[in-house]
């Protein structure tokens, strides 16, 4: 649940979708969300696995049914998504 998903509408603006539903990006990472990224030259970036496509493509998915489960090192399997909310 969110304030943008609770209201139900479709808006065919991928910086107000992403925060309705689940998301995942392919292509060019951000730098910011690497821990020192915005610091970090070209190679730096390169040399910490940074994609660094031209493209950058975000893409919803879910629903009210949908359950996805995490599964630590040890083997331990947490929920992260119930009834298509984020409960972690």
């Amino acid at each position: 649940e969110s304030p943008i998903s609770d209201l139900n509408i479709l808006f065919y603006n991928t910086l107000f979708d992403e925060n309705a539903s689940c998301h995942m990006a392919l292509g060019r990472a951000y730098p910011m969300n690497l821990k020192n990224g915005t610091e970090m030259d070209a190679e730096a970036l390169k040399a910490n696995h940074a994609n660094d496509s031209i493209l950058h493509e975000d893409f919803m998915f879910g629903s009210a049914c949908m359950h996805a489960v995490g599964v630590t090192y040890d083997g331990e399997e947490i929920d992260i998504i119930v009834d298509g909310n984020i409960v972690i």
